[in-house]
């Protein structure tokens, strides 16, 4: 029983809309277009190669904001930059939707993509800093977690609402379900209240902010221990999406085949967020950092030695389930390191971070497959595995809620 003078006890259930309904949104839109982006490019006269690259400007895009993210965070607060990338990408979305009805089409849907993952940079980092700010430390990884966790189902959800408004829209119906997702995210997120910050969340002593070139100086130590550890992490889950397919290709599966293992492989890796992220408060962060990456890294070099469906279906469920109890753990320990003071300027590095391990861990699959073979592109992505197993186990703190770096 609390005293009359205490805070009232905290629950995630209470900010369950404000916190993770513009997220769920946000992710619906992305996920209903993923899918149709190429097909788009394509239909527009872009080659395969142009397509591709079309797809993966919306990481770009993503990567290279994430400092200037932080800065806009900085300046607009958490809550209206939120509003301003969901609005944003829906206006993106417009532009994609009309690219197959206007001359150069192409170049229209290469702007989009950038745009919508420039949209994607600040909205996470604008709704990162704000949950680390009004969550109690002590349910923070389960906070996060949760976000991490509500933006796989809707990234799930999305192609399938796309598929359906196809059926009578045609290949633009995807984006216009992602104009109407994230504009009901602009809205939710304009039209709620702010959460309060936790007590001292958001204190420290007065002064200028910190620049992003200071916060790298004096974080460094941060950056390149923890920070390679959840850039490996990075790298180990961006390659796991494409080994499945390629995987499932070189058996001679079918294209049904293949969407049945990763989409079995995807339901695991919702299952299981909010226990990973309970652990996570109770035991500490290293209880699901080293094991999740472990077990990830084991899956990824079981793969070259399946030979069929069920053993492919088997690696790439323990993968789903490793992915899975790691939700929200790049997010975590950057709350956990980040400074209550220039807390924007750190997330910014620390996603920019994040996300060049995004991008490196299919580049460094591609150059030894190409070297070597795939099964050995498989298994140098599963040795990463186990290097950031290493670097977690040596590099987060060990005592529980350790807040003093």
């Amino acid at each position: 029983m609390t005293s009359p003078d205490s805070p009232p006890l905290f629950s995630l259930r209470s900010i369950a809309v404000p916190a993770f309904g513009p997220a769920l949104l946000f992710c619906i839109g992305e996920g209903a277009i993923l899918p149709v982006v190429a097909l788009s490019a394509r239909g527009l006269g872009a080659s395969v190669a142009v397509a591709a690259l079309i797809v993966t400007l919306i990481g770009l895009g993503s990567w290279f904001f994430n400092l200037p993210a932080s800065l806009i965070t900085l300046k607009f607060g958490e809550r209206w930059s939120i509003v301003g990338a969901a609005a944003a990408g829906a206006l993106a979305l417009v532009g994609a939707g009309l690219s197959s009805v206007i001359p150069h089409g192409l170049w229209l849907l290469a702007v989009a993509m950038v745009v919508v993952g420039m949209a994607a940079s600040v909205f996470s980092l604008a709704r990162q800093k704000y949950l680390t700010e009004a969550v109690p430390v002590e349910f923070r990884a389960r906070a996060l977690s949760t976000l991490g966790g509500v933006s796989r189902i809707g990234i799930f959800i999305g192609p399938f609402l796309g598929a359906a408004v196809m059926q009578f829209a045609g290949i633009g119906g995807a984006y216009w379900v992602g104009v109407v997702a994230m504009a009901a995210a602009a809205v939710l997120s304009v039209t709620i209240p702010d959460l309060v910050a936790a007590p001292g969340a958001a204190g420290g002593a007065a002064g200028p902010e910190p620049t992003l070139r200071g916060m790298a100086v004096s974080h460094a130590g941060v950056f390149l221990t923890a920070g390679a550890g959840i850039m490996l992490l990075s790298a180990l889950r961006a390659s796991r999406q494409v080994v499945i397919p390629l995987w499932a290709d070189h058996l001679g599966m079918d294209a049904t085949q293949a969407s049945l293992i990763y989409g079995l492989s995807g339901a695991i890796d919702m299952l299981v967020f909010y226990p990973a992220g309970k652990l996570m408060d109770r035991k500490g962060r290293q209880w699901v950092a080293v094991p999740s990456t472990l077990i990830m890294g084991t899956a990824l070099l079981l793969i070259p030695i399946s030979a069929s469906f069920t053993g492919l279906l088997l690696a790439a469920l323990l993968i789903g389930f490793g992915n899975g109890i790691s939700s929200g753990l790049i997010m975590t320990l950057g709350a956990d390191f980040s400074p209550d003071r220039g807390r924007g300027q750190f997330l910014g590095l620390w996603r920019f971070i994040a996300d060049a391990g995004s991008t490196g861990g299919p580049v460094l699959l591609s150059g030894v497959t190409a070297l070597a073979s795939l099964g050995a592109g498989v298994s140098a992505t599963g040795v990463l595995g186990f290097a950031a197993a290493a670097v977690f186990a040596v590099a987060l703190p060990r005592i529980k809620h350790r807040r003093n770096y």
